[in-house]
């Protein structure tokens, strides 16, 4: 059964950093686009970041570019999402979604979400 697992959330203070994991197990995700996305309180589901799943492209949403770095580790069926000059306004529950093909047929993954809090 396939199951991704985040983790690295927390409360940090506006300049800070965390580093967000997202662990996948029961496939091998090396095919899969690994992508993050969050949710603030009040506000529809966003895409945050996307690494394709040659690991040659990686795609950023406009307020995270600079300040957000996401990596995948394919031997680990794992993607990081590496945040810096944290601002309040990235208070969300942050989630991980793999895409792909598997046995010709298109599959979606969710994580269940971690908190990520800002504090001015």
């Amino acid at each position: 059964q396939v199951q991704l697992v985040e983790s690295g959330g927390g409360l940090v203070q506006a300049g800070g950093s965390l580093r967000l994991s997202c662990a996948a197990s029961g496939r091998t995700f090396s095919s899969y686009d690994m992508n993050w996305y969050r949710q603030a309180p009040g506000k529809e589901r966003e895409f945050v970041a996307a690494s394709s799943w040659s690991g040659g492209s990686t795609y950023y949403a406009d307020s995270e570019k600079g300040r957000f770095t996401s990596t995948r580790e394919n031997t680990r069926n794992t993607v990081y999402l590496q945040m810096n000059s944290l601002i309040p306004e990235d208070t969300a529950i942050y989630y991980c979604n793999f895409v792909g093909i598997h046995s010709k047929r298109f599959e979606d993954y969710w994580g269940q979400g971690t908190q990520v809090t800002i504090s001015s």
